[in-house]
């Protein structure tokens, strides 16, 4: 039994079996979030890369739950000397965890915090995705990313339940590009994220989600604060 709930933007949390994982967390600087961040409770905490939409509320949610955070080397080194508790990995590679196995993959994107004072952006290595084994299922989040071939590899080596996928075009795949993804995915569930949050990727969800019926893939457009739960 999984419990997925949707944050907003590319934030998702999975919990099962008494563990709780969040993805790239952005409440905070999110106006569509209806989630408080002091009542998210988690114990580890995956980030796909380091945009300030996707690590903004990473080390305070950690330090509130004593939780470990998830990502590249040079963005969990940064992290940590922030005071967090990381675990740094790196593309291809894989950890265990105490709910299950969390391997890292490629995504086409960029990745840097950007210090405005400064007019300095610091490099966080490479962007990536995940693919999660929890609560007896396979998630496959694929970050901030365009269209590549290799997503049909993943489908290929992996037996994916739900996927997320990025919708919002501009910084991402749009639409039609996520079409194709999630045919090359092949996942039993869709769900489409990183649209709507800023006018640059406003995207319609349920047009997405028909257009998935169309090709026999189950999907659902999640709204910020709503559930979904695989059993």
């Amino acid at each position: 039994m999984l419990d997925v709930r949707f944050h907003g933007h590319s934030s998702v949390q999975l919990t099962a079996e008494g563990h709780s994982i969040m993805i790239d967390p952005f409440i905070t600087g999110n106006g569509q979030a209806t989630t408080k961040l002091e009542d998210i409770q988690v114990q580890y905490i995956l980030l796909t890369h380091g945009h300030q939409d996707h690590i903004l509320d990473a080390v305070e949610l950690a330090k509130a739950n004593d939780a470990t955070i998830v990502a590249t080397h040079e963005l969990a080194t940064y992290l940590a000397w922030q005071g967090a508790k990381t675990i740094g990995m790196n593309l291809g590679g894989a950890v265990t965890l105490p709910f299950g196995k969390v391997k890292m993959t490629q995504a086409f994107h960029s990745s840097g915090v950007v210090l405005d004072d400064q007019k300095q952006i610091v490099y966080m290595g490479m962007p990536g995705g995940f693919v999660i084994e929890i609560g007896g299922k396979t998630v496959y989040h694929a970050g901030d990313t365009g269209l590549f071939g290799d997503m049909k590899l993943i489908g290929d080596r992996h037996d994916i339940d739900l996927a997320f996928l990025p919708i919002g075009d501009h910084f991402t795949m749009g639409p039609e590009d996520a079409l194709t993804a999630a045919e090359w995915v092949k996942a039993d569930y869709v769900i489409p994220i990183h649209y709507d949050t800023f006018p640059p990727i406003k995207q319609d969800g349920e047009a997405f989600v028909a257009e998935l019926a169309e090709k026999d893939i189950r999907g659902k457009a999640l709204k910020p604060g709503e559930s979904l739960r695989l059993s």
